[in-house]
């Protein structure tokens, strides 16, 4: 009896530590010395017996852990977000970081880990930090008291890209399906590079307010319903003065090309984009607000990606002859679809040549200037708007996040679509 007594107690630790095991693969001395406590007083184990279970079950004693700082969160910075906002933003950080582990190769860390032993400790904080129970019991038993408060107990995350004034804005945020979620700060826009055509020979700091973004450019389904509601803008209903005479040039009437309902809509000019978004609650977005959700927190890079390009990557050069249907290529480290070739996509913004040079003198309000006065006055806009991204026809060097394009606003090209955003309100 004692010795069927003794294997339960023993196999109680085991899971005890099994499920610690799990939740890190490191434990503080201080945390070791407690279980070993717990083993000789709770389940009747010897101190060797215990000690040599922590072995066998690959438990090292190491630093502390702490998940936040994993992820790049700041636990003392954490205010009240909904349940659904923690989970996207915890994502948004895991997949950056894992994307840059990704890239390091097999490099040994500065910390003295693997890049694999790093990716491992990523996806142990992802998964315990965007789980509400889990995150709880984390916070009360992993972190010091004297580290967090009572309020942070009950949220526990903080985005990687965002400021500490933005996260105040955001409580009970929730996220649209279909949008992604970026967060107000400061980026790198622009580009040195010399084969960078345009206004954007240059880098400087920007400061662009928390926005939704739509995951993918706008589909020819998603059109075809605007153009059920609004038949003013159907093809054969559409203002003169509001395209070229190619608009929706590849369709039936008002039925998409067949077999291409989830492909970018494309011959649509912007002041058909700008019709639509408003319909759908939205709007264009600015040019800063289309790099930022581009570079996906990358600063300094060339794609929305890293340095490299490559046909694994997006559509463009014609290597595929057409569109391709939205989502096919990876996302940026935001999440975010097809921002480099496939279709060109519409801002809002005027197209200015002479950007760089004004910047440089202070002239020039880089953010979402003149907004209202867009949205409310775009019919009568005769000035040529930005566009951004390449497409499946570009030459590679369109495809750079800091690359920007122009063209007439009634210009309905067969490479022309969008995507739309929206304001988070407070």
């Amino acid at each position: 009896m004692k010795g069927t007594s003794t294997v339960s107690k023993r196999d109680e630790f085991i899971t005890v530590i099994r499920t610690l095991r799990a939740a890190s693969p490191t434990i503080t001395d201080r945390q070791r010395i407690g279980l070993l406590q717990q083993a000789v007083q709770n389940y009747g184990l010897s101190t060797e017996e215990a000690s040599e279970i922590l072995k066998d079950m690959d438990l090292a004693v190491g630093e502390e852990v702490n998940y936040f700082e994993v992820l790049g969160f700041s636990i003392e910075d954490i205010h009240s977000l909904n349940e659904a906002a923690i989970v996207n933003l915890v994502e948004i950080a895991h997949r950056k970081r894992y994307s840059d582990s990704l890239r390091a190769g097999g490099r040994i860390r500065p910390d003295g880990k693997t890049e694999e032993q790093w990716r491992t400790l990523l996806n142990q904080a992802r998964d315990t930090l965007k789980d509400a129970e889990k995150r709880r019991e984390y916070i009360t038993t992993r972190l010091s008291p004297e580290s967090i408060s009572t309020s942070s107990i009950e949220t526990a995350s903080v985005p990687i890209h965002q400021s500490t004034d933005a996260i105040s804005t955001l409580s009970n945020v929730d996220v649209p399906a279909d949008m992604v979620l970026i967060l107000a700060g400061e980026f790198q826009m622009g580009s040195n590079d010399t084969k960078v055509d345009g206004s954007e020979k240059l880098v400087y700091t920007v400061y662009v307010d928390t926005f939704y973004i739509d995951k993918y450019p706008v589909t020819n389904a998603q059109y075809k319903a605007f153009l059920s509601e609004n038949p003013q803008w159907q093809k054969d209903n559409i203002h003169e003065s509001y395209h070229d005479g190619n608009y929706l040039s590849t369709w039936n009437r008002n039925n998409y090309p067949k077999g291409k309902p989830d492909h970018p809509v494309v011959h649509v000019s912007w002041y058909a984009a700008m019709a639509y978004a408003e319909w759908i609650g939205k709007r264009l977005p600015t040019e800063a607000e289309w790099e930022k959700a581009a570079r996906g927190g990358l600063d300094e890079k060339t794609y929305p990606w890293g340095d490299q390009l490559n046909t694994t990557m997006a559509n463009y050069g014609k290597y595929i002859g057409a569109s391709t249907p939205i989502g096919e290529y990876p996302p940026n480290d935001y999440g975010v679809y097809d921002m480099a070739g496939n279709v060109w996509e519409w801002c809002l913004d005027e197209y200015d040549k002479n950007l760089h040079e004004k910047l440089l003198t202070g002239n020039y309000d880089t953010a979402a200037k003149g907004i209202s006065e867009t949205l409310n006055n775009f019919p009568s806009i005769k000035t040529s708007r930005v566009l951004r991204g390449g497409s499946w026809a570009s030459r590679p060097k369109t495809l750079k996040v800091a690359y920007c394009g122009a063209a007439p606003p009634t210009l309905t090209y067969n490479s022309y679509g969008f995507r739309c955003v929206r304001a988070v309100i407070p």
